[in-house]
């Protein structure tokens, strides 16, 4: 996908992302590739490839929905969706948390040169963070992290009440919700939207909006290990 192509997806689809937001999307694709060759940030090598199935990827949520607030990107990595998302809302607040030091050095150099004031990079995991920052934020996303029921577990407890869990999924989407329908009500989310798209390439998106409509219980979330062992389910 060339640059035009992506600037046509974005107006086709309602993104709330503008010129200069195009071109700072831009900028942060040049500096993951050139990072990418001293640290693992992406398996793509193709800046055109990665205008899709990063930036086009990470925007086509903001279609469906609009993150206000206080959001939360947990499991950051290179900033996707983070940073994308940072470029297209200039108001809204980020928190960037990843658990990797080095990509911690990569995001808060990306954001400076970037000049994304509205990002705040967090070195940590997010069942630590959330011992301190407990449901403190309206939105809390996560791409390409963990199953969902593992995800749900990290996630769902930094979200306010009244705030949304938003998960960005693929293929797989559907089939992870099903089995983490448990999780999420135990943490307690309400019945998400499911809302599906498709790339340009053909490869499909599934985006779940989970409301969360009451606080999760103290106990959550408990430690990685245990979380990984034993995902919430009914067999719990």
């Amino acid at each position: 996908m060339r640059s035009e192509e992506l600037r046509e997806e974005i107006r086709n689809r309602g993104i709330p992302a503008d010129e200069p937001a195009v071109q700072t999307m831009i900028r942060l694709v040049g500096l993951v590739l050139d990072w990418n060759q001293k640290m693992n940030l992406t398996a793509i090598k193709d800046p055109e490839e990665a205008y899709e199935k990063h930036l086009l990827d990470c925007l086509i949520p903001l279609s469906h929905f609009r993150p206000e607030g206080r959001v939360c990107d947990v499991g950051s990595g290179a900033g996707f969706p983070g940073l994308v998302w940072a470029a297209a809302l200039p108001d809204t607040q980020f928190i960037l948390l990843e658990p990797l030091n080095k990509r911690c050095v990569f995001l808060n150099t990306a954001k400076d040169e970037l000049g994304l004031t509205n990002v705040t990079v967090i070195n940590a995991r997010a069942e630590e963070y959330a011992k301190l920052h407990r449901e403190e934020a309206d939105t809390v996303t996560a791409r390409a992290v963990a199953n969902l029921s593992v995800l749900a577990e990290l996630c769902v407890p930094l979200v306010k009440p009244g705030g949304t869990f938003a998960a960005m999924k693929g293929l797989h989407g559907n089939e992870e919700l099903a089995e983490a329908g448990f999780a999420l009500k135990t943490l307690g989310c309400g019945e998400p939207d499911v809302l599906e798209d498709t790339l340009p390439c053909g490869e499909n998106r599934v985006l779940i909006l989970a409301p969360k409509t009451q606080p999760t219980p103290g106990k959550y979330p408990r430690a990685y290990a245990k979380i990984k062992q034993k995902p919430l389910t009914e067999k719990h």
